[in-house]
């Protein structure tokens, strides 16, 4: 099953004149001259409300697999137990947003004047709706986020008064949740608006959410990087990207066609991963966009999840300090070793659910190759990926040696100058609430309720599998 067929697709008649049409297998409405946003959701709807409502009464009771004890103490690892419909992670293809692969989404999605690289706000689009929008479509969304990106004066307030030694995730997170001053949705709520309207208040706070994100970051970035220095006005015929660079102080193009691409391809990665299932979790007990963003944002933080990207860089900078300028392949390996004997990882290798390289470490590379090829640090990461997978194979314990998209970001934010390290997480953040939010808005449409499983004790295991 899924919201928008990506597999197989069928035409059923809608309720308003929308006409099916199909590209990529991926179900699309006829909605092109619309650019209204929440327009073409509400004609979307209850299309979608009744095709779920149907598939849940002839199949509801179907088996989809087993659960393994394993599984119960291994992180929950394959477990089949919740619903995405925003992108699916297929362990050998990599992400596929509502169908479209990587570089689909670079051949098929707007793009701004003169740039190369998509624009967040198609891949937005295409992410909330399961179609590619127009040009026309993605700059509407570029003018609705600029229009609604100021920030409320106690927000401002709080960030400035932040000490120093503050991590930038901590600020970005406090600040997200004190922006639930501003909620639609808990305003609606306490006044006891109706359910079926949960969805168009959830769609205002995620829109006004995700043009926020990049003033707040950019804030947080100037007050520790740049002295508290202004970070100016926001630009009406900028995009997305283009505004948020300008507000960190980067006029660099070539900055803002990597952002536009970091933001899209760090945006969304399935359901389970510990961002996205937090701000669903939270999100479920009909905590504002806010607060349940805010609560994946939390998640995003730890090592094991997005602040992984530091820590690549903090493993190449002792790389280099450790080994001098140029390395042989015959260094590189003996180091990779010793990391692996001193009971660390290598940093930016595997995943959870891959077993093939990242398909945002191979855009990225490909960045890399067009615009820094000469550039020491990418170097390095190019002999480092011909060497790190078949030391982690010969070791025996990786199920995926290939690199990820954390093995490659920091390199190319360095090259252009934003060489914070601290600060790179919150980078992710801002593209991750285009798919937490994207699907937190879905979920609201469609009642999802209140995610509440079961848990086990180990006596309790052991008595029901007779140990």
């Amino acid at each position: 099953m899924s919201m928008f067929r990506t597999v197989t697709a069928r035409l059923y008649a809608p309720t308003k004149p929308l006409i099916p049409r199909f590209s990529n297998g991926l179900r699309k409405y006829a909605t092109k001259s619309q650019t209204d946003l929440k327009e073409v959701l509400a004609a979307m709807i209850p299309v979608e409300q009744e095709e779920i409502k149907s598939f849940r009464s002839q199949h509801g009771s179907s088996k989809i697999g087993d659960i393994q004890i394993d599984q119960l103490y291994g992180g929950m690892r394959g477990m089949k137990s919740m619903i995405c419909e925003t992108s699916v992670l297929d362990p050998e293809e990599g992400i596929r947003f509502r169908g479209l692969s990587i570089p689909e989404c670079q051949k098929v999605l707007p793009t701004a004047p003169g740039g190369e690289e998509p624009l967040p706000e198609g891949l937005f689009w295409l992410l909330v709706t399961g179609e590619v929008p127009t040009q026309e479509q993605a700059d509407w969304l570029s003018r609705q986020w600029a229009d609604r990106a100021d920030l409320p004066s106690h927000v401002v307030t709080m960030l400035d008064n932040f000490p120093n030694n503050l991590h930038p995730m901590s600020q970005f997170s406090a600040a997200i949740s004190a922006l639930n001053s501003e909620s639609n949705f808990a305003k609606s709520y306490a006044e006891g608006v109706h359910k079926t309207k949960y969805w168009e208040f959830a769609y205002e706070d995620s829109m006004d959410l995700i043009a926020k994100l990049p003033t707040v970051a950019a804030k947080i970035y100037r007050n520790l990087y740049r002295d508290g220095s202004s970070i100016g006005a926001i630009d009406p015929e900028k995009d997305w990207s283009a505004n948020f660079t300008s507000m960190l102080g980067y006029e660099e193009p070539m900055f803002t066609e990597l952002m536009r691409l970091y933001l899209t391809i760090h945006s969304d990665h399935e359901g389970g991963n510990v961002s996205a299932h937090t701000c669903h979790l939270v999100g479920s007990a009909l905590s504002d966009p806010y607060l349940s963003f805010a609560a994946a944002m939390n998640g995003l933080a730890g090592p094991l999840h997005g602040l992984a990207n530091q820590e690549v860089l903090v493993w190449l900078t002792k790389l280099q300090q450790d080994l001098g300028g140029e390395v042989s392949d015959e260094q590189l390996r003996d180091f990779i070793w010793n990391t692996l004997k001193g009971g660390q990882v290598v940093p930016g290798y595997g995943h959870a659910v891959l077993r093939k390289t990242d398909p945002r470490y191979t855009c990225q590379r490909e960045f890399a190759l067009k615009h820094l090829p000469d550039d020491p640090m990418f170097k390095l990461v190019s002999q480092l990926y011909k060497i790190v997978p078949g030391v982690l194979l010969e070791q025996g314990k990786a199920k995926n040696p290939w690199p990820n998209v954390d093995a490659h970001s920091g390199v190319l934010l360095q090259y252009y100058g934003c060489k914070e390290m601290q600060y790179y997480t919150v980078l992710f953040g801002v593209s991750r609430a285009l798919g937490c939010l994207a699907s937190y808005i879905w979920s609201r449409a469609l009642g999802l309720p209140l995610e509440r499983p079961k848990s086990m004790s180990t006596e309790g295991l052991k008595k029901l599998v007779g140990a």
